[in-house]
């Protein structure tokens, strides 16, 4: 059986530091404190950060497949490892079980898709001689690593976010200094303890525990060249607020909806439709909170999702048979609870769910909702969704829009018409064909406008984000004509 310690260190320049066990970490499903962790004080982030700097120049120095053999080398660890990567999540996150195994996947995805790209940092060769002033002249550029990184990973998949973050940063060549989220710190401790059997050079990577007023140090420092954050939106803009010159990528909230076109296989669609709003008890920004269904099928499907919703199970997240787990704590299982009591309040109806037990709160469905109510208009974050209707293509279009965020949009329809319309005209940083918005493959270009964020993630375009482009410019002196050859 999976245990684990009572204590963890920090990771700091590469190696073990537990000059303390300050920060305690709670099992979200009992409440009771499940182990404890060294928490950085300013210190320790200030060593850190001088470290990465430190260490700027002999991370780039390292070969390609130098990188590469380091993030296989994780790899092959993460896959010995899965069952306490999974166990851990379980605990820390409140994940439940079969989710906690899909993520430790993920995470083992993302650095194998890191290694494939650490080899391919390519250039390009550009002529320069698009005027007769040009002749003569060639460009070349390549990319760089842009530097110490900054890196901020939330709770919510404590494993798969800080990977996102951490696996291009390494297959660039670039050092680090990672903020953990306090209640979930143990899948990036367990990531360090992966790092440090490598030889990646000496302040290469530091993993720093800290409370969030401890994150002005992550951000503010102007020896770290990119701030990456992802989290809640009000946090994730103050913060660029306060990053100076540095480059800040966000990836931050969402109400993100899907919608039900009258030819959709709704069987389909509610099965797929379940899974995006209450995954994880949806604790996800992806997850579906807006319903947008078609009024010709607007009551089947209605009454079908009620129904799937019903039969979903919750409890005990160790529990393999558990769909809807707790809560990440107590409050804001209440600040959820508030919302929908508030809509409720407001005119809406209550079609299942609703009932909250500490940190656990059932699978929620409403309808009705009223358009200014914090349900509507805020992230939800947790494991309630409502219905909208509409009667045509574009003004189902315009609901999805009627939004602050704009992270991932999923539609059901066989149009193809229709699909490249939303395509075009829906303000979202990515659309799902068939699918939940809740659906993400660790390859693509992952992020949002509006205030769901800045930026992309997906190893190849964090990768972007984590070099600069330096240019090569050669004259070529003009010749005279070649010296003839003997006997011409």
């Amino acid at each position: 059986m999976t245990k684990l310690r009572d204590t963890y260190p920090l990771y700091l320049a590469n190696e073990a530091w537990a000059g303390n066990a300050d920060l305690e970490v709670t099992d979200k499903y009992t409440g009771e404190v499940a182990f404890r962790v060294a928490l950085a004080r300013p210190e320790q982030i200030e060593a850190g950060i001088a470290a990465a700097v430190k260490a700027a120049e002999p991370m780039a120095r390292m070969a390609s497949y130098e990188r590469r053999d380091v993030l296989n080398h994780c790899v092959t660890r993460f896959k010995e490892r899965f069952d306490e990567l999974a166990y851990a999540l379980c605990v820390e996150a409140g994940k439940p079980i079969k989710d906690a195994e899909g993520e430790a996947t993920r995470l083992i995805d993302t650095f194998r898709i890191a290694a494939e790209e650490a080899v391919r940092m390519t250039g390009e060769v550009q002529p320069l001689d698009i005027s007769p002033r040009a002749k003569g002249y060639q460009g070349i550029w390549k990319r760089v690593p842009i530097g110490p990184c900054s890196f901020i990973s939330p709770f919510n998949f404590p494993l798969n976010l800080a990977a996102h973050k951490i696996a291009p940063a390494i297959a660039v060549g670039c050092p680090f200094v990672m903020k953990p989220a306090s209640r979930t710190p143990l899948g990036a401790i367990i990531m360090g303890e992966v790092l440090a059997e490598t030889n990646l050079p000496k302040g290469a990577f530091s993993i720093l525990p800290a409370h969030r007023d401890g994150a002005d140090m992550f951000t503010e420092d102007e020896r770290l060249k990119l701030l990456s954050f992802t989290g809640s939106p009000g946090v994730g803009w103050d913060l660029k607020a306060k990053a100076g010159k540095k480059k800040v990528v966000l990836e931050l909230g969402g109400n993100a909806a899907v919608v039900i076109d009258r030819d959709a296989d709704l069987d389909d669609a509610v099965e797929r439709t379940v899974f995006g709003a209450f995954y994880q008890s949806g604790q996800s920004c992806i997850g579906v909170q807006r319903i947008v269904v078609h009024d010709d099928v607007y009551d089947a499907f209605r009454d079908k999702l009620v129904a799937k919703t019903k039969t979903l199970v919750a409890g005990n997240p160790h529990d393999r048979n558990v769909f809807i787990g707790p809560m990440i704590d107590v409050k804001e299982a209440e600040r959820l609870d508030r919302w929908i009591q508030e809509a409720v309040s407001s005119g809406a109806n209550l079609l299942c769910g609703g009932k909250r037990d500490g940190a656990m709160l059932e699978a929620t469905l409403l309808e009705n909702v009223g358009t200014n109510t914090k349900l509507n208009r805020e992230e939800a974050f947790g494991p309630v969704a409502f219905f909208e209707r509409f009667s045509t293509w574009q003004q189902a279009l315009d609901i999805v829009n009627d939004s602050k965020f704009g992270l991932q949009a999923g539609i059901f329809t066989r149009d193809i018409f229709q699909v490249l319309d939303a395509w075009d005209h829906l303000d979202v940083g990515g659309v799902v064909v068939n699918d939940v918005p809740s659906y993400r493959v660790d390859n693509m270009p992952y992020g949002g406008v509006k205030d769901s964020g800045l930026g992309r993630e997906g190893i190849r375009f964090a990768i972007e984000d984590m070099t600069e482009i330096r240019n090569l410019v050669i004259r070529r002196r003009e010749q005279g004509p070649p010296p003839k050859q003997m006997g011409e």
